[in-house]
């Protein structure tokens, strides 16, 4: 035990911050890109494994000489170097002790070939982004794990990442078209190239060399050959994939495949070509309860010859985990403790095809017994709430775990023949080793089990006690001939036990095959083959209590692709690591400098730079909001002159509303005056002088809005609330009518009466308060707005129409906020986001000409978390010919007026939106339904965007 415990709390070697740090500004040229401070190196030091450790430094290369450059400097220094797309891998391959090279930003590049039948990817594109952009042509990669809208191919080439409908033939290995490789050595290789096997030979003579000879020392070995041939029927990602050495012949085909599965111990891949498939447009979803695993086992083999495309099985934990009983309709109290799901999914060609497989799924549901009668799901929205569950299954063991406990998933694969007794002898040994709550689930028809325990590694028993279990867990993988890992990678946990799965014969092949591409163990070391017998119990992330949203955090980085903030400070994920890190030190003390250094960056990329949109919720398994810790940690920053401060403001924000109306006249003034670039300078000053953060002037700023009188009508079909800043600023540059102008006039040409109240002036949601951090401002705000809307609505006898999805996301949100009585009213309303009353009020009544252009939306966040998107992405395709909605569709980081004060949160949040949207060819207008998003997106991308009801406008103007 003690031994553990000292492997566990080793510490890295000596930092050298400085001389390393300027070592790698001089290789890459930016120290922009080059991260050594305490709190960007704390960021890093996680990935959604149980292993943590904190590299020497963080960076970011843009080209494969910078890549060069560092194998160089790595091999002059003798510093290991760690290559991390999105970080989400499960067994510690994406941390390291050394140089973390990030590739999650600048190499996202995705280009479709032969019309879809092939696709160019770089390691930091998303792997659901791919798949968006192969979708207009209805194909698709093969690979399709649980986190596919999370993790990047890099990840997904490197560690041959399979999934729920993949099996083994669709894996990134079976659908390897070509790759390209910086080497080790610093050589690049391009496996296209018709050359490419000449330049390995002429270039790199000893690897050549080495792998012609490894490929004949297996055909020589008989029963090693067969032994790799068998261990590949199923799925298998322990160790390296040296099955290529035996189905290719020539060193450049071998080095491709093996690159495939190596988890970044080989070389970087920079770029990879995959075949893709046919995307079945028809697909059908299906979930059965069963009494327990065997009954459910026993109909996997009737639904597999049905033609089921998927068949995923759930036990009783996880049905819990993701509270199934809600989703179903079903109360789990009432079912036995056995209990265990199957979800199926069928997909075709066309609805034809599918309602022929029908009759072989009545004839496979014949033979088998489910509980209930089952559920099969045609509708996507409906099938996909029964993926989410199986889908958010590891991060949901998250809110199963005790504070204190990390969640630890494996995965293991065993022949079909052998899964239902395999399976009772891993639960089994669940209960053994006193992981009662363990989850057990997996890819069924593959015969692939995942499991989900959640040990504490805070003391060295429980160290001892996971030790012991998963020596246990290879004894039994081994005796029924399975797969340590099936998809997941190698990593660390399994890196001490690949030699007792594959024999002592296979891993002599596998050490000499990482010596031959990487002879000074530089690259990811520790990864798949490893000298330490107790690597899998070194490094392990302990987890302090810290906070009730932190410690359900699994670290899983499902949050990080929808985080403004992610290319400018840190993300969800990194916020709670920095939090975690905190505790850890005040806790142990630790090196108070650095300690010092942590607290001091905090503030500014933990807390000021957070949008706070709450996007992180809505991709999280366990919906947390990494938004509300940071409101709150923000509250907590305040003191109470602060709090007295903003209060005294809510009660006067009429009087706060005509002073901001006044500064933005005077700032469009100025701005005719002396330039926009002027005032911002003159800013910048007087911040430092001030020491804070003042908000910035931008050509995207809007004008106020003119004062028109307009008769009350006599019997309005619904109230129009324009928030305050489309009272403050809602007349875009080059308009002579303000939102509030257009929705008079959409309503009278639509024949519907608005009333639009004349007392609006100084009534807000709060919102801003709230972002701040002012919760009794936020609070008085709230619910002085629901005590007008209740007036304008008539006691709720009429809709109010929110112009700003955020003010109705904020509203729904600041319930806890509200008195009872104030609660009872807001309930009695119906308070209806501006794109919803468009769609089913107005333009059912209005005469819509479709305009012949093309154009793009921005639907915000804010829409997108309740879903009101679709509305106005409905209401534009009625008035032009072409919509379009950015793949790389991000949160303007605008956060209200967040992004005033942080440009460059707004700037970063958007890069890669900006870039698809400049991009496109023959758009004729941007559109989006948030004034702020907005000013943020004009801001941003140097594209004016306007309210879609511009849009509207102008197509019911035009319409004969």
């Amino acid at each position: 035990m003690t031994q553990l415990v000292q492997l566990r709390t080793r510490r890295p070697p000596s930092r050298e911050p400085d001389a390393l740090g300027a070592a790698l500004e001089q290789a890459l040229g930016d120290p922009s890109r080059v991260l050594t401070r305490p709190i960007d190196v704390i960021a890093y030091a996680s990935d959604a494994s149980v292993y943590r450790l904190v590299p020497r430094a963080v960076v970011r290369p843009r080209s494969e000489a910078e890549v060069q450059a560092l194998f160089t400097l790595s091999h002059a220094r003798n510093v290991p170097l760690t290559f991390r797309a999105a970080g989400t891998s499960l067994s510690g391959q994406a941390v390291t002790y050394g140089i973390l090279v990030d590739v999650s930003t600048g190499w996202d590049r995705v280009e479709v070939l032969d019309d879809g039948l092939r696709v160019r990817t770089q390691p930091g594109a998303i792997g659901e982004h791919v798949n968006d952009v192969l979708r207009a042509r209805a194909r698709r990669i093969g690979p399709d794990p649980a986190s596919i809208d999370a993790c990047m191919m890099g990840g997904i080439v490197a560690n041959n990442a399979s999934g729920m409908c993949c099996g083994v033939v669709e894996s990134s290995y079976h659908t390897l078209d070509s790759i390209r490789v910086v080497l080790p050595s610093g050589l690049v290789l391009d496996t296209a190239d018709a050359n490419a096997g000449e330049l390995l030979r002429a270039r790199a003579p000893a690897l050549d060399a080495g792998l012609r000879e490894l490929r004949q020392r297996i055909l020589e070995d008989a029963a090693l050959a067969q032994r790799i041939r068998s261990k590949y029927r199923i799925k298998n990602t322990t160790g390296y994939s040296i099955n290529a050495l035996l189905d290719y012949e020539q060193p450049i085909d071998i080095l491709a495949h093996l690159l495939v599965g190596s988890e970044g111990t080989l070389g970087f891949i920079s770029e990879v070509v995959l075949r893709t498939f046919h995307d079945a447009p028809a697909k059908r979803t299906g979930l059965l309860l069963f009494e327990d695993t065997a009954a459910a086992f026993e109909a996997v083999a009737p639904f597999a010859e049905s033609g089921a495309r998927a068949i995923e099985l759930m036990d009783d934990a996880c049905l819990r985990a993701v509270d199934a009983g809600a989703a179903l309709g079903l109360d789990l109290a009432t079912l036995p403790r056995t209990v265990a799901a199957l979800l199926v999914e069928y997909q075709c060609e066309n609805e034809a095809a599918l309602a022929a497989l029908r009759e072989a799924e009545h004839t496979a549901l014949a033979r088998v017994s489910p509980l209930f009668e089952p559920i099969f799901e045609d509708a996507p929205a409906r099938r996909a709430a029964l993926w989410k569950l199986r889908k958010g299954l590891y991060p949901s063991a998250g809110a199963t775990k005790r504070s204190g406990e990390t969640v630890v998933i494996e995965d293991v694969a065993f022949p079909l023949a052998r899964l239902p007794g395999a399976t009772k002898a891993l639960k089994a040994l669940f209960v053994e080793h006193g992981y009662e709550r363990a989850l057990l689930f997996g890819h069924a028809k593959d015969g692939n089990c995942h499991f989900v325990i959640t040990p504490s590694f805070n003391d060295g028993a429980d160290i001892t006690r996971y030790d012991i279990f998963m020596s246990a867990l290879v004894d039994l993988v081994v005796a029924h001939d399975g797969s340590l890992k099936a998809e997941h990678g190698t990593g660390r946990n399994i890196a001490p036990f690949v030699e007792r799965e594959w024999g002592a014969d296979a891993y002599r092949l596998m050490r000499d095959l990482k010596a031959l591409f990487d002879p000074k163990n530089l690259l990811n070391p520790g990864v798949i083959i490893t000298s330490d017998p107790a690597a899998h119990v070194t490094d392990l992330k302990g987890l302090p209590t810290v906070d009730a949203e932190v410690d359900r955090c699994v670290e899983c980085g499902f949050c990080e692709p929808v985080c403004p903030s992610r290319r400018l400070t840190t993300t969800p994920r990194q916020r709670i690591a920095v939090r975690r890190e905190l505790a850890r030190l005040a806790d142990g003390g630790g090196d108070p400098v650095f300690r010092a250094s942590l607290e001091r960056d905090f503030a500014h990329s933990v807390v000021d730079t957070c949008a706070a949109d709450g996007m992180c919720a809505t991709v999280c398994p366990v919906h947390i909001d990494t938004g509300t810790l940071v409101k709150r940690l923000r509250s907590e920053g305040h003191g109470p002159r602060s709090r007295r401060a903003a209060t005294w403001l809510a009660r006067r924000f009429r009087w706060l509303e005509a002073m901001m109306v006044l500064g933005v006249r005077a700032g469009h003034v100025v701005e005719w005056l002396i330039g926009a670039p002027a005032i911002a300078t003159i800013t910048r000053l007087f911040e430092r002088v001030l020491g804070t953060r003042l908000p910035k002037w931008s050509l995207a700023i809007p004008f106020v809005p003119r004062r028109r009188t307009h008769a009350l009508p006599r019997a309005p079909e619904a109230v129009f609330f324009p928030s305050c800043m489309t009272r403050m600023m809602g007349r875009p540059r080059g308009e002579e009518r303000s939102l509030t102008d257009v929705v008079r006039i959409l309503a009278e040409r639509a024949g519907v009466e608005v009333l639009v109240p004349d007392d609006a002036t100084g009534a807000c949601c709060g919102l801003t308060f709230g972002s701040k951090g002012y919760v009794d401002g936020h609070r008085l705000l709230v619910e002085q707005l629901v005590e007008r809307m209740w007036t304008w609505s008539r006691a709720g006898a009429i809709p109010v129409v929110l112009d700003a999805t955020s003010c109705l996301a904020g509203l729904l949100g600041a319930t806890s906020l509200m008195s009872d009585d104030v609660r009872k009213r807001f309930a009695a309303l119906r308070v209806v986001d501006l794109a919803a009353f468009v769609r089913d009020t107005l333009a059912p009544r209005l005469t819509l000409q479709r305009l012949d252009r093309r154009i793009v939306l921005h639907p915000t966040c804010a829409s997108r978390k309740l879903d009101e998107g679709v509305a106005m992405r409905t209401v534009a395709e009625l008035c032009a010919a072409r919509v379009d909605v950015p793949v790389k569709l991000s949160c303007c980081g605008m956060a209200g007026d967040r992004g005033l004060f942080f440009p460059e949160l707004s700037a970063t949040a958007v890069a890669n939106e900006r870039g698809e949207v400049a991009a496109l060819e023959g758009v004729a207008g941007h559109y989006a339904n948030n004034l702020a998003c907005e000013i943020g997106m004009t801001q941003s991308t140097a594209i004016p965007y306007a309210s879609f009801l511009y849009l509207v406008e102008e197509a019911s103007r035009t319409a004969p």
